[in-house]
């Protein structure tokens, strides 16, 4: 195969270009750019021929029309030793292109901003550039194609040690080029069908699911040694490590779980959750983090053993002294005092994440694969209840400390597996049972764990994920010592159960919202 001759310049990321440009002249490559880029080599010394040159038809339309031209495309998609495909390209006086370092308009750091208009995301739109790049990619047989400056040095070392670059670099590059663009539609498409999306409360499913996020890092495995993982999306604009080893699967499932839980408790006092296998299993408020850690630590004192701890303010020496005592995971908190750093730092093998934005800022939907091609998309159960929303259907009001324990249970059953029920006071669980097929043994388990911990559930609220399906739930519930409950209601036996409950002076309160988690 014949050497590079010519190679396509037109980039916004300007990184490496002046000197992988000067490898290329070096080479005998003679040099077409447009724009800032054309202006950026001349600086440097280079010797470039603007595009409207090369095609004989001005840039017009403000630079919105300059690659669209047949001298350019025919020369990128003309199949080279092809004698039909030669002569046509002789005909028109088209020349080859053999390289196109391409970048795309900054679209996607465009509309990120808070403040970005309609105009500027429009105008952030690249038509040129995207078609370059897959003319070339599709010829990649003949054509080299960079989208992406970390692969300027393997493409300069094979045209220095032979003038082109071999197939499978090419194939590589063709790769990329596709998964690059296939990624900036997809941002287009999710942009504009937001933004001219109708604004009525109503979820209007979108007609296709488009999806597209960047690799961050391949992970060791996944949930299980014999299975590959890696993470992608935007994970690094809401988390940033500070210390610790590499990431798992698992630590990322947890910790996220984590970081939704504690953010239900942004505006309250100090207060930490301690999960694992993404249920929590304590979670406590206090004074400070050291208070809330010892009623959090107190309703479960196995499971908290590599478990995942989350706390609303900065981590401090004190509450990080007493974390130390036991294996964790991951420890996750908007920031953590110098303090602390030495402390935790000790445990080289102890994540700690810093948390840049809180998850509630993040998209309201949650998609998930469930096999056989498919996703399911929904809203996020983001909905919170307070005061106004509970409906007190017994004869008994409850308390005011059954009030504020009723609210504190219902955020954090919010996050554990369904079936799901909580014993809270007013200011820590009690009891937690996850995951159950049955409503009563997920009861049992929290009564259990609250047994096996040391704590009294008399006086106690019941917080239960979904309706009582039957009555012998909340009678367990008041037999355990529970003098109040929350629930959805909705039961074809709701009246059942309020009977039950006034039989044993129960205060209960209805919210009209179920949180089932699967």
């Amino acid at each position: 195969m014949a050497n590079i001759q010519r190679a396509l310049l037109s980039v916004s990321d300007k990184t490496g270009l002046v000197a992988f440009a000067q490898t290329l002249a070096e080479a005998g490559i003679e040099l077409i750019s447009t724009g800032g880029t054309a202006n950026t080599l001349r600086e440097a010394g280079l010797a470039v021929k603007d595009i409207s040159e090369h095609t004989g038809f001005p840039e017009m339309l403000d630079g919105r029309v300059k690659t669209l031209h047949p001298k350019v495309h025919g020369g990128l998609l003309y199949i080279r030793g092809n004698t039909t495909h030669e002569a046509a390209v002789k005909t028109h006086g088209i020349q080859p292109i053999d390289l196109v370092v391409v970048n795309l308009y900054p679209f996607e750091q465009t509309v990120a901003r808070p403040d970005v208009s309609l105009h500027d995301a429009i105008e952030n739109i690249d038509i040129g550039g995207p078609s370059m790049l897959r003319s070339a990619a599709k010829n990649h047989e003949s054509v080299t194609v960079v989208v992406d400056p970390a692969d300027y040095a393997a493409v300069a070392e094979q045209i220095k040690a032979s003038g082109n670059t071999t197939l499978e670099l090419r194939r590589t590059l063709a790769a990329r080029v596709f998964a690059r663009t296939a990624a900036y539609d997809t941002a287009i498409a999710t942009h504009f069908g937001k933004a001219f999306s109708s604004q009525s409360a109503v979820f209007t499913p979108p007609p296709a699911l488009v999806v597209s996020a960047p690799l961050v890092q391949p992970l060791r495995y996944g949930e299980n040694p014999h299975q590959a993982a890696a993470l992608y999306g935007r994970f690094q604009e809401y988390f940033h490590q500070l210390h610790g080893k590499e990431l798992s699967y698992n630590n990322i499932l947890d910790l996220t779980a984590a970081a939704s839980l504690i953010a239900e408790f942004n505006d309250d006092p100090p207060t930490l959750a301690i999960l694992k296998h993404t249920n929590p299993c304590g979670v406590g408020q206090g004074g400070d983090l050291r208070e809330a850690w010892d009623k959090a630590f107190a309703t479960d004192r196995q499971a908290p053993f590599g478990g995942i701890i989350a706390v609303n303010r900065t981590l401090d020496g004190t509450c990080a002294e007493a974390i130390a005592e036991i294996f964790s995971e991951v420890i996750v908190a908007p920031d953590f005092s110098p303090e602390a750093l030495t402390v935790l730092q000790k445990k080289k093998n102890l994540r700690l994440l810093k948390v840049l934005k809180s998850p509630l800022e993040a998209e309201l939907l949650d998609v998930r694969s469930v096999g056989a091609g498919s996703f399911l998309l929904q809203q996020r159960d983001a909905k919170a209840t307070s005061r106004p929303d509970l409906k007190i259907v017994t004869r008994r009001q409850p308390t005011e400390a059954e009030l504020r324990a009723m609210l504190f249970g219902w955020r954090v059953v919010k996050h554990v597996k369904s079936n799901a029920i909580v014993y809270a006071a007013a200011d820590r669980t009690l009891g937690v049972g996850a995951g159950q097929m049955s409503r009563v043994d997920a009861s049992r388990i929290a009564v259990w764990k609250a047994g096996e911990a040391g704590l009294a559930l008399k006086g106690s609220v019941v917080c239960s994920d979904a309706f009582f399906p039957f009555a012998d739930g909340l009678i367990a519930a008041a037999e355990a010592g529970s003098t109040a409950a929350i629930q959805p209601g909705g039961s074809v036996r709701d009246a059942e159960v309020i009977a039950a409950a006034d039989e044993r002076g129960v205060a209960m309160a209805f919210t009209g919202m179920r949180h089932f988690r699967h």
